[in-house]
């Protein structure tokens, strides 16, 4: 793989991953105060099933590009700039809540929503959208990082 591919899919995906997280905190909640709270949280529990799953592959491929381009091109971390620790030590406490999310609150919601019970499932859903909104910010953050170490 060249380096220019592992970058381009880098870059993609975490944007993919970025960007639906902003998507969900910043348009998709807003709008759902629209619904009664049983639609709510059931359309939510489709939403999570849906980018879930478009995380389980986006996340790995930014880690495996991150690291193509880290050690294949630039010969490990004493060849790249502060930025790229940074970048490293906040895609890695991304994944690590990403998943905290799958394994904990996203099995909870399911769990209860299979058992149609809603408050339960509304309580799950309400911890997930702190931990996605700590990810946003944790994805902001990074993104500053590598545009500000690339040009800076």
């Amino acid at each position: 793989m060249s380096a220019n591919l592992a970058f381009a899919l880098h870059v993609v995906f975490a944007a993919l991953w970025v960007g639906g997280m902003a998507f969900a905190i910043l348009a998709l909640r807003p709008a759902l105060a629209a619904l009664e709270p049983p639609q709510r949280v059931a359309l939510m529990g489709r939403v999570h099933k849906r980018f879930f799953l478009i995380v389980w592959h986006a996340m790995p491929i930014v880690l495996l590009s991150g690291y193509y381009l880290l050690f294949g091109h630039y010969g490990g971390f004493r060849g790249v700039g502060w930025h790229v620790h940074l970048m490293h030590m906040t895609g890695l406490l991304m994944a690590v809540i990403y998943l905290a999310i799958f394994f904990g609150p996203w099995k909870r919601m399911r769990q209860a929503l299979a058992a149609n019970d809603l408050p339960a499932a509304a309580r799950a859903n309400d911890r997930i959208r702190l931990l996605v909104t700590a990810n946003l910010l944790l994805g902001l953050l990074t993104t500053a990082i590598a545009g500000w170490g690339r040009l800076g």
